[in-house]
C-alpha cells in the first residue's frame, strides 16, 4: 500500500513548478498592492492601463505558445508587429479601415508564411531566419515611411484596435480574451493542438504516427506572424500612428511570457492561460517598477532578475 502511494506524492512535487507563474503573480501583485498603494497602484485605472500595455505581448505570447510547442521559435514577431503598423496605417489613410485591417493582417501571415517555408522546406533553423527576418521587416517598416510615423485619423481603425471601449471594458482588454480562448481551444480541444504537442515532445514519434510535422511547424509560424500582425494594428490603434519602432524588442517579453507559463523552449508541452499569465505578470512588474520612480536603467536590471528567478523556478 505505502508503495502504491508514493507515486502520486512524487507527481505532486514534480508538478508544483508548474504553478509558480501563479504563486508568483499573486506574490508581486501583493507586495505591490502594499508598498505601492499611496502611488494609486489599486486604481481601476492603473489595472486597466497594466491590461492595455500588455494586450500586444499577450497577443503574440498566445501565438508563440504553439511555435514553442512545437519545438521551434520565432525572434521576429517584434518587427512583423512594426512593419505591420506601418502597412495598416498606410492603407487605411488611402482605402480605409477595413483594407488596411486586412492588409495589416495579411502582411504578417505573409511573413511568417516566408519563415515557416524556409524553416520546414529550406530545412534552416527557425531561430536564424526569424532573426534575419527581424532586420529585414525592420528596415522594411524604415524604409516605406522614412523612419517617421504614420498618423491613423480613422476614429473607426483607432477604436476597434485600441483605444475604444465596449461598454466599460477596453478593445484591449477584449483581444487579450479572443486570443486566451481561441488559444486555449485550439490547443486543448482541437486534434491540431494536440499534433503540435507531440511534434514538440517527440518529432520522430510524431511523424511514425502519421502526422505531418513539417505542415505544423509551418502553420504554427504563419500563425505566429498572423498575431504579431494584429499586435501590430493594436500598437497602431492605441497610439494612433503606424511606426517601425512599435514592438521593438518585444520578442525578448513575448518568449519569457510563454516560458513564465510553463512551456519548455525544448516543446511538447504548452499552457496558453499560464501564457497569459505570464505576460500580465511582466506588465504588473513593468508598472509598479515605473510606479517606484526607478530609472529605466534599474527597471531592466530589477525585471531581468525577476524573470531569471521566475524561469529557473518554473524549469521543469
Amino acid at each position: 500500500m505505502q508503495q502504491l502511494l508514493k507515486p502520486p506524492r512524487a507527481n505532486w512535487l514534480a508538478d508544483w513548478r508548474s504553478y509558480v507563474v501563479y504563486a508568483g503573480f499573486i506574490l508581486i501583485f501583493v507586495i505591490f498592492s502594499i508598498t505601492l498603494s499611496q502611488y494609486g497602484f489599486l486604481t481601476t485605472n492603473n489595472l486597466l492601463n497594466i491590461i492595455r500595455q500588455t494586450a500586444t505581448i499577450s497577443v503574440m505570447a498566445v501565438a508563440m505558445t504553439f511555435v514553442i510547442a512545437s519545438g521551434e521559435i520565432d525572434l521576429s514577431v517584434g518587427s512583423i508587429a512594426g512593419l505591420s503598423s506601418v502597412i495598416a496605417a498606410l492603407t487605411t489613410i488611402k482605402f480605409g479601415f477595413v483594407a488596411g485591417a486586412l492588409a495589416g493582417l495579411l502582411v504578417g501571415a505573409f511573413v511568417g508564411l516566408i519563415n515557416g517555408l524556409l524553416t520546414t522546406r529550406v530545412g534552416i533553423p527557425s531561430f536564424l531566419v526569424t532573426l534575419g527576418m527581424l532586420g529585414i521587416a525592420n528596415g522594411t517598416a524604415m524604409w516605406l515611411t522614412a523612419s517617421a510615423p504614420v498618423p491613423i485619423l480613422s476614429d473607426t481603425f483607432n477604436n476597434f484596435f485600441g483605444s475604444g471601449n465596449l461598454g466599460p471594458v477596453p478593445s484591449l482588454f477584449l483581444w487579450t480574451l479572443i486570443a486566451l480562448g481561441l488559444g486555449h481551444f485550439m490547443l486543448r480541444k482541437t486534434p491540431f493542438g494536440r499534433k503540435v504537442l507531440a511534434t514538440g515532445g517527440n518529432p520522430v514519434a510524431a511523424r511514425y504516427s502519421g502526422i505531418d510535422t513539417m505542415k505544423v511547424k509551418l502553420f504554427v509560424l504563419v500563425a505566429s506572424g498572423a498575431a504579431a500582425g494584429i499586435a501590430g494594428m493594436l500598437y497602431a490603434g492605441r497610439l494612433n500612428s503606424g511606426r517601425f519602432q512599435w514592438g521593438q524588442g518585444d520578442e525578448l517579453s513575448v518568449i519569457a511570457a510563454v516560458i513564465l507559463g510553463g512551456t519548455p523552449l525544448a516543446g511538447g508541452l504548452g499552457s496558453v492561460f499560464g501564457t497569459v499569465l505570464g505576460a500580465l505578470m511582466i506588465g504588473l512588474i513593468n508598472n509598479g517598477l515605473i510606479l517606484m520612480g526607478l530609472d529605466y536603467s534599474q527597471q531592466l536590471i530589477i525585471r531581468g532578475l525577476i524573470i531569471i528567478l521566475a524561469v529557473a523556478l518554473a524549469r521543469r
